[in-house]
């Protein structure tokens, strides 16, 4: 199963994240991305069975990447598809912002949605609210499915929105419906778990956002119940291009179903420089601390502290490249 590559997967981007450490507010995004995906590769190497990337952040903004079509593991059952973003949230890392995350998801090879979109846009909801709601339909009318699943009036709500500029009639719509709406800089998989976790505090998350997030959100949002769809949002005529020669519809929507058709899989997230579900690592006698979200399939969410014992003396970035 591959609910039982959960461990493996929680070291790997519990390694990204101590690869991000002495990049942190240094604004060399870029480097800390790479040292990011040199951790993951090297880690997800040893991992049981064989593992393909599908789909990952790197590409669209031309930074470091574990490459689609890449394997992974060191063979042998399982075989798996993987969707990742060894630096989720790249600008926090580099300004000590807050949310940035190492992340990962696996399932069942061939059941995880293998796109050239970069960006699409979103919709998830709670388990109570999955089946009432399409992202085709005007935004109230959404609002007003989510309020009455969840026994709520439409200005109880709280929406979760990108802070992009792409999203300002979007959020001009949510406020005139009385919605309150938290604005995140970046980092749609962290909102996500705030609309699907049991103790979340949202009861939405809508807007254009990144493919592969999505994807993982997937995932998240198999193990933990809820609703989710999406539907291909290009931002340029590049990227359009690519979906056509793909053979896929711009204007296809896609549910859970299509996004990963397995109810099998697991979602490692590490912190890198913490945030309100998780925080980055911290110096604790002599040994680094993590702190992850683990969910995996006919599991129990799994929030885990490691200790990582120093292996060299810590050097400044400037070290590091000498």
């Amino acid at each position: 199963m591959i609910a039982d590559l959960l461990p493996a997967l929680m070291t790997a981007t519990q390694e990204a994240a101590l690869a991000c450490r002495p990049w942190v507010g240094r604004g060399e995004a870029k480097a800390a991305d790479a040292a990011a995906v040199a951790a993951l590769r090297a880690t997800l190497a040893q991992c049981p069975g064989r593992g393909t990337v599908v789909i990952g952040e790197g590409e669209k903004d031309a930074a470091p990447m574990l490459f689609v079509g890449e394997q992974v593991g060191v063979g042998g059952e399982p075989a798996f598809d993987l969707a990742l973003d060894p630096l989720e949230n790249t600008s926090a890392c580099a300004s000590a912002g807050e949310g940035a995350v190492a992340v990962l998801a696996a399932a069942p090879a061939r059941t995880l949605w293998a796109s050239p979109a970069w960006y699409v846009d979103k919709l998830v909801v709670p388990v109570e609210a999955a089946g009432a709601v399409d992202i085709r339909w005007p935004v109230e009318r959404n609002l007003a499915a989510v309020a009455e699943a969840r026994g709520k009036r439409v200005d109880e709500l709280l929406a979760i929105v990108l802070d992009k500029p792409r999203h300002a009639e979007l959020i001009a719509q949510l406020r005139a419906s009385a919605v309150a709406v938290a604005l995140i800089p970046e980092g749609d998989i962290l909102g996500a778990l705030r609309v699907v976790l049991p103790e979340g505090d949202a009861d939405l998350l809508l807007g254009v956002g990144g493919a592969p997030e999505g994807v993982i959100t997937a995932c998240t949002v198999r193990v933990l119940g809820g609703g989710m769809q999406v539907r291909p949002a290009p931002q340029s005529r590049d990227e359009a291009a690519r979906l056509t020669a793909a053979g896929q519809s711009p204007e296809a929507v896609l549910g859970l179903d299509q996004l990963v058709s397995s109810d099998d899989c697991a979602v490692s997230i590490t912190g890198i420089t913490g945030s309100a579900l998780l925080r980055g690592p911290r110096l604790q006698a002599g040994a680094w601390t993590t702190e992850s979200i683990g969910l995996a399939s006919g599991r129990a969410v799994l929030r885990i502290e490691a200790h990582h014992v120093l292996r060299i003396p810590e050097r400044s970035p400037a070290c590091l490249t000498s």
